[in-house]
């Protein structure tokens, strides 16, 4: 992945993710969550989705490495 800022985010699997998976308009749902509660959450989001033994799921987790998780607390932080 690269660097880049995507649409004010970090990087596209930053702003991805937070779409997919945050900003679906659960008010107060992520309140008092930190940057590696937000990982998690993601990952029980993917394993819930997607078989563990597969290689979708391998590709998933290497998008997830690249997401700003911090970023993401931060802005959940903000519309609390």
């Amino acid at each position: 992945m690269n660097d880049k800022k995507y649409n004010g985010w970090t990087n596209y699997a930053t702003w991805r993710v937070n779409l997919e998976m945050f900003d679906a308009g659960y008010d107060g749902e992520y309140e008092g969550m930190e940057a590696d509660d937000f990982k998690f959450r993601a990952i029980e989001l993917l394993e819930i989705d997607c078989p563990q033994e597969s290689l979708a799921f391998d590709y998933a987790m290497a998008f997830l490495d690249e997401v700003n998780w911090h970023e993401i607390a931060e802005a959940h932080k903000e519309e609390a």
